[in-house]
């Protein structure tokens, strides 16, 4: 059956907030068949025919998932459109299995994108998933970097910077984009997750449609808003960091920590934690507890870095911890 092209005006719309954003290379996609990513798979393949090819992970965690991959595999022969199935495993580790399957899910799309010799990835979070993002960090009491929600461009987790995830639907409704689904004739796939009530984000959304009075778009555009604040910061901070941080030894970083102001010497002292071990990532109420130590004089270990306060702070390899002796072992003599 022929899937008709999106509304003309739908697709010029489209095609102007991807160029703001993407180059006119090869792009590809992330569809799994929900409604968000079918709208991104009919603007984008109307907006750059040609150039556009697609990729579904399976996560193989339901039985449908198989099935579901298929779908967007007919669906995208129907408007020429390649595409690839990813199957990947998910572990059951100490982590959320949510949060397991998106490493998996990115790590898979990673490797396809290389193989593929593409640099950007197309993904379908819009205006609600950025409203819902900003409404869930501002209960936590995140602070800019947090509230800034998704970017509209960044590196892809897991590419080391190499690769590119951009999100060209962050100004469009979630119901514009199942509008342009069902005028396609598209029944699109029911992840059952997306009704859990476990899920926080499923909670937000359903107390987000009985507050009629949230201004959604307005809400995007504050996040937007403290993106830019956000990227402003970290720019301040690198020269800061290139001024006021220097090596110490082998390993070892000292910053000037002197008069600089709370929000900036956060993202200083992320930088030099990152400096040392380059896979740190604190929570925010440990970097708080962090400064404050540090502050003291005082000295802490966090993302396995030694930090020690005092007239300048110091960040080193934390030495390794001594095992721990076994109860009822025999001592040397």
């Amino acid at each position: 059956m022929a899937i008709p092209l999106p509304d003309p005006a739908h697709v010029a719309r489209f095609a102007g907030d991807l160029r703001a954003l993407a180059d006119e290379g090869p792009l590809a996609l992330a569809v799994s068949g929900g409604p968000d990513s079918l709208a991104l798979l009919l603007l984008a393949a109307a907006a750059r025919p040609g150039a556009v090819t697609a990729a579904t992970v399976d996560h193989g965690l339901r039985p449908q998932s198989k099935a579901e991959a298929a779908f967007v595999a007919q669906t995208c022969a129907g408007i020429g459109v390649p595409h690839a199935i990813l199957e990947v495993e998910v572990r059951d580790g100490r982590g959320s299995l949510q949060a397991e399957a998106r490493a998996a899910r990115y790590a898979a799309l990673g490797a396809w994108l290389a193989g593929e010799g593409i640099g950007t990835l197309l993904t379908a979070h819009h205006a609600d998933d950025q409203a819902e993002t900003l409404l869930m960090r501002l209960q936590r009491g995140a602070g800019v970097g947090g509230l800034a929600g998704v970017r509209a461009c960044g590196p892809l987790p897991g590419s080391g910077g190499r690769l590119a995830v951009c999100r060209p639907l962050l100004g469009w409704r979630r119901a514009e984009l199942a509008a342009v689904v069902a005028a396609a004739g598209l029944s699109p796939v029911d992840d059952p997750s997306n009704a859990n009530t476990d899920f926080e984000r499923v909670r937000m959304r359903r107390r987000m449609a009985d507050a009629t009075w949230l201004d959604v778009p307005a809400l995007a555009r504050s996040a937007a808003a403290l993106a830019q604040a956000d990227a402003a910061l970290d720019s301040v901070a690198a020269g800061m960091f290139a001024e006021r941080a220097r090596a110490a030894g082998d390993a070892r970083i000292a910053l000037d920590a002197s008069g600089v102001p709370d929000e900036l010497l956060r993202r200083l002292v992320l930088r030099c934690l990152r400096a040392v071990a380059p896979e740190a990532a604190p929570r925010g109420e440990q970097l708080t507890a962090l400064l404050a130590t540090l502050a003291r004089g005082e000295t802490a270990t966090l993302a396995g870095v030694k930090c020690a306060g005092g007239e300048s702070w110091t960040f080193e390899p934390a030495p390794p911890r001594r095992a721990a002796p076994v109860a009822g072992a025999a001592r040397s003599r």
